[in-house]
């Protein structure tokens, strides 16, 4: 059995930018790396999965996404964290999309591709539409993280998370992961 962590990237990995394209301006929150490592160990595919839509409003490019990722991807590297794979829904919000979240299509594709189970694994995010993705994938459990949007949505959204774990920020929540399924 296979089991995944599914991430947003925006508000939950790095700071919030807004339209971020630059790697120069991406900020890993801290502890994200260790935290991710101790995932990995605890047997854990990682999966970034992420609503890229300035590149549909034409804001940046693709391969400007890919530069952040790649920069992102270097930098964890340092921690020993690994990417299975990263999942990118370009459109703009008005046009039609398979993978935008809050549609579980990536992480089907994620279990078709990698063999996850993904009734054993965890989405976490920022937003209400991250924990949704999850939920329509039939996740073990989403969880909100306070950083980025989170904060904000955890108060002003609390009938929406009452299915949701809600913690400070991903270390917080890799924590909860990890000792949960220790408890199993």
């Amino acid at each position: 059995m296979k089991r995944a962590v599914f991430l947003d990237r925006d508000g939950t990995l790095i700071e919030e930018k807004g339209y971020l394209h630059r790697p120069e301006e991406v900020v890993i929150f801290p502890g994200v790396g260790p935290a991710l490592k101790g995932l990995q160990d605890a047997g854990f595919l990682l999966f970034m999965v992420t609503n890229q839509s300035g590149i549909g409003r034409g804001y940046f490019t693709l391969s400007q996404v890919e530069c952040v990722h790649q920069f992102l991807i270097a930098q964890l590297a340092r921690d020993g964290v690994r990417f299975e794979k990263i999942y990118i829904a370009a459109e703009h919000p008005d046009q039609p999309s398979r993978g935008r979240k809050p549609s579980p299509a990536f992480l089907f594709d994620a279990r078709d591709e990698f063999g996850v189970e993904l009734g054993e694994s965890y989405m976490v995010g920022d937003k209400l539409i991250d924990l949704q993705c999850g939920w329509n994938a039939g996740v073990k459990k989403s969880i909100l993280v306070r950083t980025g949007y989170g904060g904000e949505a955890a108060s002003s959204q609390t009938a929406a998370l009452s299915d949701a774990i809600v913690v400070d920020d991903l270390p917080a929540a890799c924590r909860w992961i990890v000792n949960a399924c220790a408890g199993e």
